[in-house]
């Protein structure tokens, strides 16, 4: 999310063609980047399996992948600042190609850390993308329309992250081999453990080729977009942090972030449980869409829902909802208990942009800074499935799911706050002027 105020009258940004391409082209940026990061649910069942891991070093994954948002969202901000949104675009999705090239040597050495590696290349790519993303869609039209575009962008992340699992879950978990690795060693496991990632770099070499006739088709266009640059400091954003509501809302999306990473990347494992589904990791893998599905549904609901029901109270009853199904499917057996869990992806599919709103409130002109911090916090989704699959090695699987319990929960406080505090926090820390 670039720190890019925009002007009091309009956007920040003219275009010399059409404004609507330009929407569809960032609401393909939102579908691609959703999309990717959904995969990281295949992989983890996959590189578990080969390389013989524990839940909490099966996270490490996820924990690659979304720590490049906490250390990649200011420099790619920066880099927007210096060269534009369009330019940066096109940077971000070379550095998403060379993430997805790296999986070849990865493979080749049969090195999970070399695949760790390849997944934070890909992870800050993203993070650039989504950091011209946000913004951008909001510069292109009215400012008073902002919200409704950014929400039916957001429905097109979701329209990602619910096709490629299933896609990803054929081509990658299709061919999960039927040999415990347990049983080799030596240059017999380095050899199973090649030939059963190619798979993997198949479908990553397929995306990077994609990536790069998009990267192309962007740059032929940078010339497109005539914005008004900021030079702000970009380090006097963490100011915001003062406001109590702001920083409450911040913690808000972490929490978010990674209570939905977690139930998302334990979700294959679960539902081959004999007392779950009792599926195979193909089928397991194809059962994702429904849980991200749901987020999809969601979203169109949400976007009506809230045009008559205050946020706070909504955010309210979306996170006791997650907490409750979370219950119901720790404590059943069955389908109940997976279908319980997949329908927590419906109640997720708000959260985001309303967490985001309540905390932006009352930020005026910062707003956009504000924005910069909120796409650090993503970073949960990198530290709270840790935690999670260290909770599941120490117990079980059904007792780690209180981990994103007791994240929703105190997302559920945050609503509890904005309904107890409807006026924003004064402005404690007001910007320097330019």
């Amino acid at each position: 999310m670039a720190l890019a105020s925009t002007t009091a009258g309009g956007s920040a940004a003219e275009t010399t063609g059409s404004v609507a391409s330009l929407r569809w082209f960032v609401f393909a940026l939102f579908f691609i980047f959703g999309g990717i990061t959904s995969l990281n649910d295949v992989l983890i069942p996959k590189l578990k399996g080969l390389f013989s891991l524990s839940y909490h070093q099966a996270m490490l994954v996820q924990s690659a992948f979304f720590a490049a948002y906490f250390i990649v969202s200011l420099p790619a901000a920066m880099i927007v600042q210096r060269v534009g949104y369009l330019r940066t675009a096109s940077v971000g999705l070379l550095t998403m190609m060379a993430g997805c090239l790296l999986f070849v040597p990865a493979s080749g050495a049969g090195t999970f850390g070399l695949f760790l590696t390849a997944l934070f290349v890909l992870g800050s790519g993203i993070t650039i993308v989504q950091v011209v993303a946000n913004p951008l869609i909001s510069m292109l039209g009215e400012p008073r329309t902002a919200h409704s575009r950014l929400t039916f962008a957001q429905a097109f992340n979701s329209l990602g992250t619910t096709l490629f699992p299933p896609v990803g879950s054929i081509l990658i978990l299709g061919s999960l081999a039927t040999v415990d690795p347990a049983t080799l060693s030596g240059s017999a496991l380095a050899a199973f453990r090649v030939a059963e990632t190619q798979t993997i770099v198949h479908t990553y070499l397929g995306l990077a080729a994609a990536l790069l006739l998009i990267a192309a088709v962007v740059w032929m266009g940078r010339n497109r977009l005539r914005e008004a640059q900021a030079q702000d400091n970009i380090l006097q954003a963490f100011g915001l942090l003062k406001r109590p509501r702001f920083a409450f809302g911040t913690l808000g999306i972490f929490l978010y972030v990674g209570a939905e990473v977690s139930i998302g990347s334990l979700l294959v494992n679960y539902l081959e449980q004999s007392d779950v589904l009792a599926l195979n990791a193909e089928s397991a893998g194809k059962h994702l869409i429904f849980y991200w599905g749901g987020a999809l549904i969601g979203r169109f609901i949400g976007a009506y829902v809230l045009r008559i029901v205050p946020p706070a109270k909504v955010l309210v009853t979306v996170a006791c909802g997650a907490i409750a199904l979370i219950l119901l499917s720790a404590n059943s057996g069955g389908a109940l208990s997976g279908w319980a869990l997949l329908a927590v992806g419906l109640t997720n599919a708000i959260m985001f942009p309303t967490i985001f709103s309540l905390a932006s409130e009352g930020l005026g002109a910062r707003a956009a800074e504000g924005s910069g911090i909120i796409c650090m916090a993503i970073v949960g989704g990198a530290i709270v499935p840790l935690i999670t699959g260290k909770a599941a090695d120490m117990t079980t699987l059904r007792t780690a799911l209180a981990v994103p319990a007791i994240c929703y929960m105190l997302i559920a406080l945050f609503g509890f706050y904005c309904r107890s505090h409807p006026t924003p926090d004064a402005d404690v820390d007001p910007p320097a002027e330019a």
